[in-house]
């Protein structure tokens, strides 16, 4: 059905006359005229009578009127569905848990009125959520960026600093390092350090490979990932296994595992999360997002901090997350 004549439809019946329709729609009476006869031919029912005061709706064509208007509607909502400021500001995160799904939570809490919607790429790396960004499938992704092998990223993806998240050892109360108050890397060496579902190819499994020769550790990524809940499982009855987790990542589990958070020192490992997006994206909520970032307290990296050698480029401004204590 043509919209152009339904919405002509709608004019007329508001206005009473094909005049003040052809006003309303800045087009001539003669095509307001034709609108109405083709989309009357269409349906096979006359829609008005015309009369000395103007045009008025045959009963068909009351009938016909609030699906009409019903079809318009549609049609704004498919329109504003894809419409930059209209639709939600779509921002991938590689797990709601960890730091930069916080700081998304925090930004909603300062701009309650943008509409938000906070996505995670199933099983994808930085490139692949580069390629859904570039396809117009999400406005942002925040990601570490420098992945060994992959290259300079592709033109017009632009890139903004914005948190390192310190690492903390996890460990079951049975664990030889449970009653530590700090680690260091070092002190870490001969520890095997469980994390299943690290991915070849992401920057994630690039980052903890890099952690591991440098610093000699052992990190384990075999074994069937059966999610966060299993892992906690199994660390609260291990006295040998632990694992590293982000220090604002979100988790809950049963107070008789006693789970203990140990500080990584000497130096601390962090992430560097950064924000990417498509360059000339007119989204006004992701301004307003880069514009959050970079209003955090801005500085450099902080001494006694590491981070991966293909990393390093990531270092100036980078903002601490404030405001986001861990939980348990």
């Amino acid at each position: 059905m043509d919209l152009d004549a339904v919405r002509t439809f709608a004019a007329v019946a508001d206005c009473g006359q094909f005049q003040l329709a052809a006003d309303t729609l800045a087009v001539t009476q003669q095509a307001v005229s034709k609108r109405i006869a083709a989309l009357e031919k269409d349906l096979g029912v006359r829609l008005f009578t015309r009369t000395p005061r103007g045009a008025e709706l045959t009963l068909d064509g009351q009938a016909f009127a609030p699906h009409a208007r019903e079809l318009l509607r549609a049609e704004q909502r498919a329109s504003d569905s894809v419409r930059p400021g209209r639709r939600a500001l779509r921002v991938d995160v590689i797990s709601r848990r960890i730091a930069p799904g916080a700081l998304i939570r925090d930004f909603h809490r300062a701009h309650p009125g943008i509409e938000l919607d906070m996505v995670t790429i199933a099983g994808g790396g930085a490139d692949v959520a580069i390629a859904a960004i570039e396809a117009g499938e999400i406005d942002a992704s925040f990601r570490a960026v420098t992945t060994p092998g992959h290259g300079p990223l592709p033109p017009g993806i632009e890139v903004l600093p914005a948190i390192d998240e310190p690492h903390l050892l996890l460990t079951g109360p049975g664990h030889q390092l449970a009653g530590a108050t700090s680690v260091t890397l070092a002190g870490l060496a001969g520890h095997r350090i469980w994390m299943p579902g690290l991915l070849p190819g992401t920057e994630w499994a690039a980052y903890y490979e890099s952690l591991a020769a440098e610093f000699g550790l052992t990190i384990d990524p075999v074994g069937p990932n059966f999610g966060t809940e299993h892992q906690l499982d199994v660390l609260a009855e291990s006295g040998e296994v632990a694992t590293l987790i982000g220090e604002y990542i979100r988790l809950l589990w049963p107070a008789p595992y006693d789970l203990r958070r140990i500080p990584v020192r000497d130096p601390a490992p962090v992430y560097p999360h950064a924000l990417l997006w498509q360059a000339g994206n007119p989204h006004p909520g992701l301004a307003a997002l880069r514009d959050y970032i970079h209003a955090r307290e801005p500085g450099p990296r902080r001494p006694g901090t590491w981070v991966p050698p293909w990393a390093a480029g990531q270092s100036s401004a980078v903002r601490t997350l404030r405001g986001c204590a861990p939980s348990t």
